[in-house]
């Protein structure tokens, strides 16, 4: 299993924003927008920030997804 990050790109295009906007709005790091990008970890601090920027709850911005079988090879 792994966490997956497509709610928050989908949530960034409802409300018309780029992730540059996300980073000025959040005051993350651009590291951050690209961990984020690459499904990385993030810390939970990170993800208040989205939140709060966003005006949202963390579930409308992440999920747990099953790994597929090529992707546990």
């Amino acid at each position: 299993m792994h966490i997956s990050y497509n709610k928050l790109w989908k949530l960034l295009i409802d409300k018309n924003m780029n992730k540059q906007d996300l980073r000025e709005a959040s005051g993350i790091s651009s590291a951050s927008v690209a961990k984020l990008g690459k499904g990385d970890n993030i810390t939970t601090e990170v993800l208040l920030r989205i939140c709060t920027a966003l005006k949202c709850d963390i579930s409308d911005i992440m999920e747990v997804v099953e790994d597929t079988p090529q992707e546990d090879k």
